[in-house]
């Protein structure tokens, strides 16, 4: 069974992105990191989890809370111009670049 990995090329490091699904439904943060081979994302202040941390030379052992990965189809891109998570199309320039726009208003979100 071939695994579709399209959702993630949309969104890139330093987006502002919209959790859809789950328990952060309506969270908004900025990607941290972007997962490719597992269609993740990072995003800042979003799926908090608890680590217990074993201390050691360099750092001091307790409990850290972190940022967990989620999947790329719950989370959207934020429309500046809209304010709305959104869903995201391409436009050519005629210089060859190549930009992401809203599909609801048109917005360039690429700046």
């Amino acid at each position: 069974m071939a695994v579709v990995r399209h959702e993630t090329g949309r969104i890139k490091k330093g987006d502002t992105v919209v959790v859809l699904t789950g328990k952060n439904q309506g969270k908004q943060g900025n990607v941290i990191r972007v997962i490719h081979k597992k269609d993740r994302v990072l995003v800042e202040r979003v799926n908090i989890i608890k680590r217990h941390q074993k201390a050691s030379q360099t750092s001091k052992g307790g409990i850290v809370e972190k940022e967990a990965s989620i999947h790329a189809s719950n989370v959207a891109l934020l429309c500046p111009k809209c304010k709305k998570g959104v869903r995201i199309g391409y436009k050519h320039h005629d210089d060859g670049s190549k930009v992401r726009v809203c599909r609801r208003c048109g917005e360039e979100l690429d700046k």
